[in-house]
């Protein structure tokens, strides 16, 4: 990809926000929904929550300094600075002269504001390169009509300008005459070998804020007169409140007053104006009101409060019957049916059936769920980390009965997201608290409150069917049983969508009253262990190859005018070859067992190869080895830490996460019950990235669904066994008998 030409057309009113700075400057904007390719469509996978595209703004000051407001949400994933490079890069100035500022909540000149689906730099690419041209183009000239010359005669490096006489101005040294000139009709956008910012390790924004302890996150956040809040709410799923008594807990010291929320979210759950990110709980709630974070925890400790149950509580193993007799029924919604299973079956040679299970999992954010509000008759100000702000304060103003355009968001950084602040119903229950105190108040969750109250992974059963007739997959059919859906997305378009002429997709869900949501990674996190195992073990029923089988499946895809399939078969096919290279498939020493797995989600081809030991009869992954195509790599610093964060969690979940219900009500409510990877755990981590100058794809999550699928096909290696069934390894009781591996 060379230098292109970009005539997208902006209107003086689109790209200049303001030209009067305090202290003189610019300030610089366009709609980048404009400035994307004509035919960009939403990606399928985030199709239903009717996001939009976002703006970017660059303020100049005289001085030359420059300021570029990051307007999406920061989760960890890096965006607060990797969107800002790419603007700074075609904007031409030194990446050390840049501040980087987060944006508030501003539907008028910002959209999609939202962390999700690693799509932000995805759909941000084009838009920002031609944010930061076309500033560049109109201060060159600016400078060119200051001089009196060509602007062609004109170049610039680092915010600084030059003509053929040796003659520089700064950008701060135009920045005024700029704001009077036309917005051009036509910039150039830099060749990638030109590139000086993009493509080269940059530390995160925020870094030295966060390791020195600076307020950043919403937990930090405090302001005059703030009083804290700690919800109560029902134990169990299903129970709603019936009545309480607060009178020790208000004789606790600190604590101010205990209030009961609810009503407002009834209401609004009964006209059913809630959009998809509500989760608002049907049973008021008894909050405690205090002076600080512990008074109102031990005063919500000593509340005594009766509940009672509104529904039938659920369990786990009710959970687990639930899910077996829909994949043995037959209500389920087809989602994709290419020829005829059920023929290619009778036909075969051999048929193949396993079923998958994994269990719900929390997201353990490090930051527990927190939100700031205040509410007054003239506004409402909400503070807080969450991934959806416009989503949040259109419901809040729902909520309480007032105009959004009352409403001021500022986002904070968040201590890990990973879906659960999609949901902003920490956002409502502290907008409604401040209703009612009409005060300041921070709402904080302890630990115990995000792990038994939230928003969970549901728990899933895959059940992969496939045909084989003369030595070749002939039919293939993935069946999906989910507690209250899986976000069906892209499931039915994945490999091997396309490779198979007798192909089919089946889903159907049980609706509980356990509120489900996205998890890193929705809908593949656990479908590519399930189905990559299942390769694995198709490969060893059909006499092939494991790596081969997949290579010559990805090739019967290639020229498909199939457009429903979202993969590249020909990048798929160059990870797969690279990994085996940089791996050392098999050629490993004796006692080293390796596992392979290439998938592709979230817009981006992953192939990873795990390497296990056993010591003492329990699997331990040595080592994984990565390669990723996502086009350009933005911050391969960033990157590397989506990569090998992303394997890392992925790995910890498959093998150990396990969250059950009994009686409605979670059975682990803090890590003394809930095994998490630890840092010795931790596997060494190999990255190569396939080079090319492709458009960037994300990296949030694509490299945690194969993960579980590499451990899992190294420890069939291993063992000689499979494991069918998440997490591998399971307890008797938690940190007191050895870890035993569960083998199928």
């Amino acid at each position: 990809m060379s230098s292109t030409t970009s005539n997208i057309k902006f209107n003086r009113r689109d790209f200049l926000r303001t030209s009067s700075l305090a202290g003189g400057g610019l300030l610089i904007g366009f709609n980048l929904f404009t400035a994307c390719k004509p035919n960009a469509k939403p990606p399928v996978d985030l199709a239903d929550l009717n996001y939009k595209d976002f703006n970017a703004f660059i303020k100049i000051a005289k001085n030359g300094a420059v300021t570029i407001f990051s307007p999406n949400p920061e989760i960890g994933q890096g965006v607060k600075t990797s969107m800002p490079m790419i603007i700074a890069e075609e904007l031409d100035v030194a990446w050390d002269n840049v501040y980087v500022q987060q944006g508030d909540l501003d539907t008028e000149n910002y959209t999609r504001q939202v962390a999700g689906g690693s799509q932000s730099i995805r759909f941000g690419w084009d838009a920002l390169r031609q944010t930061g041209a076309t500033a560049k183009q109109m201060l060159l000239n600016a400078a060119a009509a200051k001089w009196g010359v060509d602007v062609n005669e004109l170049s610039v490096s680092e915010g600084i300008i030059s003509n053929k006489a040796g003659e520089t101005l700064g950008y701060g040294d135009v920045v005024e005459e700029a704001a009077l000139l036309e917005v051009p009709g036509e910039v150039t956008l830099k060749d990638p070998k030109d590139y000086k910012i993009i493509g080269t390790d940059r530390k995160n924004v925020d870094i030295d804020k966060i390791t020195t302890g600076k307020p950043l996150f919403g937990i930090d956040y405090k302001t005059e007169g703030m009083v804290y809040a700690s919800v109560l709410r029902p134990p169990a799923f299903g129970q709603e409140l019936e009545s309480y008594d607060a009178s020790d807990a208000k004789a606790v010291p600190g604590v101010i007053d205990v209030i009961e929320i609810g009503d407002k979210a009834k209401k609004l759950l009964a006209g059913e104006k809630v959009n998809w990110t509500a989760q608002l709980s049907p049973s008021a709630k008894v909050v405690v009101i205090a002076e600080n974070t512990w008074a109102a925890m031990e005063g919500k400790k000593a509340v005594k409060a009766q509940w009672k149950f509104a529904s039938p509580p659920e369990s786990t193993e009710f959970h687990d019957k639930k899910l077996t007799e829909l994949l043995d029924g037959k209500e389920f919604t087809t989602l994709r049916k290419d020829g005829d299973v059920q023929k290619a079956f009778a036909q075969a040679d051999k048929v193949i059936e396993r079923t998958y299970e994994s269990p719900f999992l929390p997201h353990n954010c490090m930051e527990p769920m927190n939100f700031f509000a205040h509410v007054t008759d003239e506004k409402i100000h909400l503070v807080g980390p969450v991934q959806t702000p416009e989503d949040a304060a259109n419901t809040v103003a729902e909520l309480l009965g007032r105009d959004v355009a009352d409403i001021h968001l500022e986002m904070t950084r968040m201590g890990g997201g990973f879906g659960r602040r999609l949901y902003g119903d920490f956002v409502y229950e502290a907008a409604e608290i401040a209703d009612t105190l009409r005060k300041p108040v921070k709402m904080v969750s302890s630990r115990e409150d995000d792990m038994t109250t939230g928003v969970y992974r549901p728990a899933i059963k895959y059940r992969i069917k496939a045909a084989i007739k003369n030595g070749e997959l002939t039919g293939y059919y993935l069946k999906e049983a989910a507690i209250n859906g899986n976000m069906y997305g892209l499931i039915p378009n994945f490999f091997p969508a396309g490779a198979v002429e007798n192909y089919q997709v089946d889903v159907a869900k049980y609706d509980s009253n356990i509120t489900t949501g996205a998890w890193r990674a929705p809908y593949t996190n656990f479908l590519a262990y399930a189905e990559q195992s299942f390769f694995d073990e198709l490969a060893e029923e059909m006499g092939a190859d494991k790596v081969q089988l997949r290579l010559d499946l990805l090739e019967k895809v290639k020229g498909t005018t199939d457009e429903r399939i979202q993969y590249s078969p020909e990048r798929m096919q160059g990870v797969i070859k690279k990994v085996v290279e940089k791996s050392g498939w098999g050629k490993q020493p004796e006692g080293t067992y390796q596992g392979f797995v290439a998938y592709y989600c979230h817009n981006t081809h992953v192939a990873e190869v795990a390497d296990v030991q056993l010591e003492n009869g329990v699997p331990v992954v040595k080592k994984v080895t990565c390669v990723v195509d996502c086009g350009i790599v933005v911050n391969p610093l960033g990157a590397l830490n989506q990569i090998e964060g992303g394997i890392i969690d992925g790995i910890g979940h498959s093998m150990y996460g396990n969250y059950a219900f009994k009686e409605g009500m979670p059975e682990a409510k803090n890590y003394d019950r809930y095994r998490l990877i630890r840092m010795k755990e931790a596997p060494k981590v190999e990255t190569y990235f396939m080079e090319n100058e492709l458009s960037p794809t994300g990296l949030g999550e694509p490299t945690l669904p194969p993960a579980g699928g590499a451990v899992a096909n190294a420890i069939k290696a291993a063992t000689g066994k499979r494991v069918y069934k998440q997490p591998f390894i399971q307890y008797d009781e938690i940190w007191k008998v050895a870890e035993k591996p569960v083998l199928g």
